[in-house]
């Protein structure tokens, strides 16, 4: 099966997704920058092993996208079987879009998430129009299919995978880790009894803010985790302002460290205001980490049942979010909610996504 990709950066998660696909079909995908100006150096991090990556050139516009007119050349290339779009909302793919249903070649969609918004305004109608269009659609979650429904997809049409970061050897690796909890914390320098760990960048959609205003409500000696990078002044003065002795900013980890962090903590907490997906949710459930999360996040939305293996609660609550924390914390089955975010994790794995990717296309899944 020979299979074209088009997305907008390299990201390390797709890179290893595109890897373990290539194994099963011949695959080029075609990427149009070499990375997002807002990632770390870890992004440049990468290797094509098992499909032709192919940088296309363009015009850059932000921070991951750009305009490659050049993308009609592949599209227009009969011998693929396939043709895969992931960045719908870039210059490159909607040309891309475009030029298929103009020319009537079968191209499937593909995203990590999504919100759907209601309008009349002409993005609202351009979405419309790039969606309505493809062969299928690939989806993450029920918050995801109804994204698709909502700009014209057919709902026959709509095929659930797993989204994930985590490879079946990170799952090995995360229960090897676990078994030394004590002495990470040592490796650390955490000196706390119950832990916290939150990932991301300190941008204000991440809801830092809100979980800092959550630590003046909760016992004091959990200590919290933000890990991400530096702190802006904003941050800072919270801290100052309710007098918080338990919060540790840990600046960016690679990936190995950051492993040690997830396996030292009790909980993961992700406050954010939006993400359409929130791969570190993953992360941390392979860490058998009870999960907090808002009903914005896509990935709580679709991973965490309530009251089983974390919960779900507003974005800016700080109020609730705090009462969640201890609500785990006081309860005796911190360790029931953390098994079952282990076993609810356990088949979304990059060899469970290419496979299920393989099927879809071959038309048995």
């Amino acid at each position: 099966m020979k299979v074209l990709w088009v997305t907008n950066v390299p990201s390390p998660y797709r890179v290893d997704f595109f890897n373990e696909f290539g194994k099963y079909v011949d695959l080029t995908v075609l990427f149009e920058k070499k990375t997002s100006d807002e990632r770390d150096k870890s992004w440049l991090d990468y290797k094509f092993e098992n499909f032709t990556g192919v940088f296309l050139k363009g015009k850059s516009i932000n921070t991951d996208s750009a305009i490659c007119p050049d993308v009609v050349r592949y599209v227009n290339d009969k011998t693929y079987e396939h043709i895969v779009v992931t960045s719908i909302s870039s210059p490159t793919g909607i040309i891309a879009i475009s030029y298929m249903r103009i020319h009537h070649i079968e191209y499937w969609i593909e995203g990590d998430g999504g919100f759907a918004k209601t309008g009349k305004g002409i993005k609202n109608r351009l979405k419309t129009y790039m969606i309505m269009g493809a062969k299928g659609y690939f989806s993450t979650s029920r918050v995801h299919d109804e994204y698709y429904l909502t700009y014209g997809a057919s709902k026959d049409k709509i095929h659930r995978y797993p989204f994930t970061s985590i490879k079946k050897k990170d799952l090995l690796h995360a229960d090897e880790l676990r078994c030394k909890k004590v002495a990470l914390r040592n490796e650390l320098g955490i000196n706390e009894d119950r832990i916290i760990i939150s990932v991301g960048q300190f941008i204000y959609r991440k809801g830092f803010d809100v979980l800092l205003r959550a630590a003046s409500k909760i016992d004091s000696d959990i200590g919290i985790y933000i890990i991400g990078g530096e702190p802006t002044v904003d941050y800072k003065q919270l801290v100052k302002r309710y007098e918080l002795k338990n919060i540790h900013f840990i600046g960016f980890e690679n990936k190995e460290t950051l492993c040690k962090y997830y396996a030292a903590s009790d909980m993961f907490v992700l406050p954010t205001r939006e993400d359409i997906w929130g791969l570190v949710i993953n992360e941390a459930m392979a860490f058998s980490l009870p999960i907090i999360t808002t009903n914005r996040c896509i990935a709580g939305l679709e991973l965490v049942e309530p009251g089983k293996n974390g919960f779900i609660i507003p974005p800016d609550d700080y109020g609730q979010l705090a009462r969640a924390i201890m609500s785990v914390f006081n309860g005796e089955r911190i360790h029931e909610y953390g098994e079952k975010s282990r076993a609810i994790i356990n088949d979304y794995t990059i060899e469970k996504m290419a496979d299920d990717h393989v099927l879809i296309l071959e038309g048995e899944l």
